[in-house]
């Protein structure tokens, strides 16, 4: 029998987008209840009395209680779930119907800690289908971040997010790479399993809170970098990681600090494209507002 899913969705500040997301977690093909639970980050409660109730749906609306951030905002709606299974979504994604009830037989197996899916990502560039691996170990996480494996996809057992795995890091500066630290954390205990199919749907057509946010990613990265020393292991991923913030450096306008990590990159992996991206963009040939747009629109991502 399936088992009864929470759904936290952390929003901030746009009505017809949440209701969207809300419209497809409730049309969900599945048998068992599901619980959203709807937590206001920086801004007023919308108690959402407009939407039609569905049977066996039930939507709750609540205050970020911890600290603002998304990383806040997700652990107030772990800590308030009521079912044994927790999902995320995004407040500008959305869900196929056939999504939770393709996904959560992955969870029979007491080995997989995170379940997930393919992500079918909307952009400015049209509609790209990104497929996700079957399983994924700490290897391939070091190696890469696997895109695919999109935080809207994530369902989990809330029991872990309460205990051996924890809850959403809320140090992490703006909350930058949350998702990937989760899956990073969920990998040292067991797997993560997804069914393939692109059944989350990704909107990147439009700004994203934290795209431009050039120091957050900066500090966030370098944070992972330095809680997860495994990344020693692997120089494509240290390499990855690095051209990064190497990018991120260069859009801020530091020079200095672009071509340091530009170098280090360099050294771990002399044909990471970041690299010399970051140092483009360090000598203003570019912008990285634009590179970042001409990767969206293709359905990637720096």
């Amino acid at each position: 029998m399936p088992q009864a899913v929470t759904v936290v969705v952390a929003t901030r500040s746009r009505p017809q987008l949440l209701r969207r997301a809300l419209a497809s977690i409730a049309a969900q093909e599945y048998p068992a209840d599901i619980e959203i639970l709807v937590v206001f980050d920086g801004t007023d409660i919308d108690d959402l009395s407009d939407l039609t109730p569905t049977p066996g749906r039930v939507i709750r609306t609540m205050p970020n209680a911890r600290r603002a951030g998304l990383a806040g905002a997700r652990n107030t709606g772990i800590e308030a779930a009521r079912n044994p299974l927790l999902g995320f979504c995004d407040d500008d994604d959305e869900w196929k119907p056939t999504k939770l009830a393709q996904q959560t037989p992955l969870l029979n197996d007491a080995g997989v800690v995170v379940s997930a899916t393919g992500i079918e990502i909307h952009s400015a560039g049209g509609t790209h289908q990104r497929f996700a691996p079957e399983k994924t170990n700490l290897d391939d996480l070091l190696r890469s971040r696997i895109t695919e494996l999109h935080p809207s996809s994530f369902v989990l057992r809330t029991e872990d997010l309460r205990g051996r795995l924890g809850l959403v890091d809320e140090e992490l500066p703006a909350s930058y790479g949350e998702d990937y630290d989760l899956l990073l954390r969920a990998v040292k205990l067991g797997s993560i399993a997804a069914v393939q199919d692109a059944l989350t749907i990704v909107h990147w057509d439009r700004t994203s809170f934290f795209s431009e946010k050039w120091q957050g990613i900066v500090d966030g990265l370098s944070y992972l970098l330095a809680k997860h020393p495994e990344f020693a292991r692997s120089r494509l991923g240290t390499a990855r990681i690095e051209g990064q913030i190497a990018f991120a450096y260069a859009a801020l306008g530091d020079r200095q600090a672009a071509r340091g990590w530009a170098r280090r990159t360099l050294g771990h992996h002399p044909l990471q494209p970041r690299a010399y991206i970051a140092l483009m963009v360090g000598l203003g040939l570019v912008k990285g507002e634009t590179v970042v747009a001409a990767l969206n629109k293709r359905g990637r991502g720096m």
